[in-house]
């Protein structure tokens, strides 16, 4: 090995392991508070911002949805089933990423948005993605957009499964909507509080 060689080898390793270490980032340290989940990362806040700009979902509403499908775990996946109690076996669909989208709705979102660069593991494609489903069960399901309760229920069974009320045989989804609910109440009047930190220019907040 060249002496060249030995000095670039070390440095080549860190490139690369500082590289795939940003790949990934670690989700936000206070889920419970949005202010600080912005304050940790604050391109989120202009991602979340231009979303709710573009399909009129609250940011509250939007970051509940992720926070409570992912815990706003970048490449989260559903665990995987075992074969014979032992045995990892495959996982129970193909959902994936922040929003935890399946691979057909994210097809179908990138269709529709002319958005095929999108990954489900880059936060500002997953919150564009909550916000163009939910737009659709607005218009589809006739829910409120501010109706963080009904919309994740919808999100979750489909907006076919949601006009057939497949969700009222599932009384733990139920269960989990309410706490959707409860955490995008608890973002909004934390985000009231805090929005001023991260806007670039003024702007009025939506009706909530």
């Amino acid at each position: 090995m060249t002496r060249t060689l030995k000095v670039c080898t070390p440095a080549l390793f860190l490139f690369l392991a500082l590289f795939w270490g940003c790949g990934s980032p670690s989700p936000p340290k206070r889920l419970d508070n949005i202010c600080e989940i912005f304050r940790e990362n604050r391109d989120w806040y202009d991602d979340a911002r231009d979303a709710y700009k573009k399909w009129g979902i609250p940011i509250p509403v939007m970051m509940a949805i992720l926070h409570h499908e992912s815990r706003y775990v970048s490449d989260a996946k559903p665990p995987r089933t075992t074969c014979l109690w032992i045995f990892p076996g495959p996982r129970p669909s193909s959902a994936y990423g922040y929003a935890q989208a399946k691979d057909n709705t994210w097809k179908e979102y990138q269709d529709s948005t002319g958005n095929s660069w999108a990954d489900r593991d880059d936060f500002e494609d997953a919150i564009d993605f909550v916000g163009w489903y939910s737009h659709l069960s607005h218009k589809k399901c006739h829910i409120a957009k501010n109706d963080a309760y009904n919309l994740y229920l919808a999100y979750h069974e489909g907006r076919g499964g949601f006009n057939r009320k497949t969700y009222k045989k599932k009384a733990w989804l139920m269960r989990v909507a309410r706490k959707v609910q409860a955490t995008a109440n608890r973002y909004k009047s934390q985000l009231a509080a805090c929005e001023g930190e991260f806007k670039k220019s003024g702007c009025c907040l939506w009706p909530f």
